[in-house]
């Protein structure tokens, strides 16, 4: 799946092959925006380990913008809907030096439940709604190649905390896609 940049006052698209035809010339009415479908990866960061099919597969929320940033050792990517700030799904991946000891004693919040069968050690966690946003449900794990990885999914105002006890579970099932070696 792949999401989609509009582009507006676009006057000429030129469609180059790597054959030996001319580029084909396509004419674009002036100030018509023209939608042209991207996959969550082109924005770089952490959205390169995110596909949006892939994410819809496993939690059925349809997203189609995607932004990242890195700061230090740690990459981001947060996915949205076109047209909704929440729900939002955020991909934390930090490089670390902590082992498994460390992750449980320093890095598991207190209450959350632990994974199995994620990184070398994993939990999952439910949050409560706050004032800006619903219930949060997130998934922490230790991955391959030192890494530590979050996968944070918030929910609107008014979702019930059931919708993210849900969602932490498919989020366990979705981090299981996530390939932290890629970065």
């Amino acid at each position: 799946m792949r999401g989609r940049i509009c582009l507006a006052g676009v006057t000429v698209l030129l469609v180059a092959g790597c054959g030996t035809e001319p580029a084909e010339r396509v004419a674009v009415p002036r100030g018509a925006p023209v939608v042209v479908d991207v996959p969550a990866a082109s924005s770089g960061g952490a959205c390169l380990l995110l596909d949006f099919g892939v994410v819809e597969q496993h939690t059925g929320e349809r997203f189609d913008v995607a932004a990242s940033s890195a700061r230090d050792d740690t990459r981001t990517c947060v996915l949205r809907a076109e047209r909704a700030l929440l729900p939002e799904l955020a991909l934390i991946v930090t490089d670390t030096s902590i082992g498994v000891a460390d992750f449980t004693a320093d890095v598991q919040p207190d209450g959350a439940r632990k994974v199995s069968r994620l990184g070398q050690v994993a939990y999952r966690r439910t949050g409560a709604a706050t004032k800006g946003h619903g219930p949060v449900a997130e998934v922490g794990w230790l991955a391959a190649g030192d890494r530590l990885a979050v996968l944070r999914w918030t929910l609107p105002k008014g979702a019930e905390r059931a919708a993210a006890d849900e969602l932490a579970g498919k989020l366990v099932a979705l981090a299981g896609t996530v390939d932290t070696r890629a970065l």
